[in-house]
């Protein structure tokens, strides 16, 4: 029997709430003497990692990259295994895109492409207003086209979704991303013999935007990534009896709350609007999944001191947190982004968990170091899910 057919034999509906709170991005490396965390001020989170019991987790497993896909799926409770999302599905939801059964949707990065080589895979990262002035240009250049029909929806900043409509379109694509700067244009290739048709025509499409776009300063080429169909997945309602919501800034964040059945609550650009939203909204639901980007954007872009200022900056909203009195709060991250490897990594995630049936151990600060001598360890983040609805007096006795 696997988590999923437990969950659903288990989970009790109770009043109790609980906050999952995750600083995206956030476990780093020590390179010089200390991670971003443990330099950064923050008075709020190691005051509640003494009251907490803490442990890191691992997205996957044990020395693998997650993409922020899987990572938040096992936060979810979700095999990320079982489920394999491509990150242009929930970019494409999170943004409103309506995906039918005819659709094939892809992430995509505006960049800038010198003398065959992609200088910039995020185009200086462009203001979301001129992202919408090219999304614009192109979607007319692709008006009269009838196979595929192409359509680009603009994100934030560099990113947008692009959504390929015909019949017999095929996911198992690679990324057409070199996910490094430096390196030449990159196409996709089929992963299947079914997809061959589907990997030209959005060739041509890389193709043809490049042509289009060459007089552009920056942005004069596309990267895609996470080629996707709709899939199905059971929502957080059917598994756990939650009545769920989202509070994110970023489209793929909401797409992926969207897809597992959470309501995604409208909430304004600054860091503190999440908290604005979450108090205004704290009656409504019972569990509410808060999502913090900033960490995860220093991290990609290398920038350790812009890294400290944003885990700073969230300390100092824990108190408004706690005001709440959740039954449940964990604080934790996807994945790591070390400011060195300006990415994604496998290194576990430090996490508190703030409960009154909490064992609280003996840790004292909030860090990556600190938290993998917790009582919880270094475990899956799988399991994290099971904790919180067990804290939180979600779930009845395994057996007589």
């Amino acid at each position: 029997m696997n988590w999923e057919d437990l969950a659903r034999q288990l989970t009790l509906k109770t009043p109790t709430k609980i906050v999952l709170l995750v600083l995206d991005g956030l476990g780093d490396l020590p390179t010089q003497g200390q991670t971003p965390l443990e330099e950064a001020h923050t008075p709020h989170l190691d005051a509640l990692a003494r009251e907490s019991v803490c442990g890191v987790t691992d997205p996957v497993l044990m020395g693998i990259t997650p993409g922020s896909g899987p990572a938040h799926l096992s936060l979810f409770g979700y095999d990320p295994t079982k489920y394999l999302l491509g990150r242009g599905i929930l970019e494409a939801l999170g943004i409103g895109v309506d995906v039918g059964p005819h659709d094939l949707v892809a992430r995509g990065n505006f960049a800038t492409l010198r003398e065959g080589l992609i200088v910039d895979r995020r185009a200086g990262r462009i203001p979301t207003e001129e992202n919408r002035r090219l999304c614009e240009q192109l979607n007319q250049a692709w008006q009269k086209k009838t196979h595929p029909q192409v359509t680009l929806y603009p994100g934030k900043e560099h990113r947008f979704v692009v959504k390929f409509t015909a019949p017999d379109l095929s996911d198992a694509l690679s990324d057409a991303d070199p996910q490094k700067e430096n390196k030449p244009l990159t196409y996709t290739r089929a992963l299947a013999p079914e997809a061959e048709e589907t990997a030209r025509l959005v060739n041509q499409f890389i193709d043809e935007v490049t042509e289009l776009l060459k007089d552009e300063p920056k942005a004069n080429t596309v990267l895609l990534r996470g080629f996707a169909r709709h899939p199905t997945l059971p929502t957080m309602t059917e598994l756990y009896q939650l009545h769920p919501a989202a509070i994110a800034h970023y489209p793929m964040y909401k797409g992926l709350a969207k897809l597992v059945g959470m309501e995604i609550l409208e909430v304004g650009p600054k860091t503190e609007d999440i908290f604005h939203v979450l108090e205004e909204n704290y009656h409504h639901y019972d569990f509410f999944y808060l999502h913090f980007k900033k960490t995860d954007s220093a991290g990609e872009d290398g920038h350790r001191e812009a890294k400290i200022r944003a885990i700073e900056e969230l300390d100092t909203f824990i108190p408004r947190l706690l005001q709440l009195k959740p039954e449940v709060l964990v604080v934790t991250s996807d994945h790591s982004t070390p400011c060195a490897l300006k990415g994604h990594s496998w290194h576990p995630n430090p996490l508190l968990l703030h409960a009154a049936t909490a064992r609280i151990d003996q840790v004292e600060r909030f860090s990556e170091l600190a938290c993998q001598a917790g009582h919880l360890g270094r475990f899956p983040a799988l399991s994290v899910m099971p904790l919180m609805l067990a804290h939180a007096g979600k779930l009845k006795k395994f057996g007589a």
